[in-house]
């Protein structure tokens, strides 16, 4: 079992920087391969970033590729995603979302894909 805990959202005007943080429960934090997805009034659920157990693969959105990082900490139990460049459309309240990894190597994209999930973080970007 796996408590999410997201921090670090707020109001930000376009062109700025935001660090959310996810900060995980659990022993087996570091076999867990995490992601970051977003969710915009009206819409589904999307893809943001996901990163392997080991931290050494990560896969972004063409949206946000460039432009925001995930990473993790296992010794802190934290996973982070710092995004940069913030524009509008970037809008949404923001969720990570964590699952046993199927191997050091294995990162998923897919909302069906992942066990746990945090509460929500909102990120709000002005023009």
């Amino acid at each position: 079992q796996v408590q999410l805990v997201e921090s670090g959202g707020g109001a930000v005007q376009a062109g700025g920087s935001l660090r959310l943080s996810c900060a995980a429960s659990g022993r087996t934090f570091s076999r867990y391969a995490m992601g970051w997805f977003l969710q915009a009034p009206g819409k589904e659920r999307e893809f943001v970033a996901a990163i392997t157990w080991s931290g050494g693969s990560t896969y972004y959105a063409d949206s946000v590729n460039g432009r925001f990082t995930i990473s993790r900490d296992n010794a802190k139990n934290t996973l982070y995603l710092q995004m940069n460049s913030l524009k509008p459309e970037d809008t949404a309240v923001y969720y990570c979302a964590a699952r046993p990894g199927y191997s050091s190597s294995t990162y998923y994209t897919q909302v069906y894909e992942y066990q746990y999930w945090g509460q929500g973080t909102q990120v709000t970007v002005s023009s």
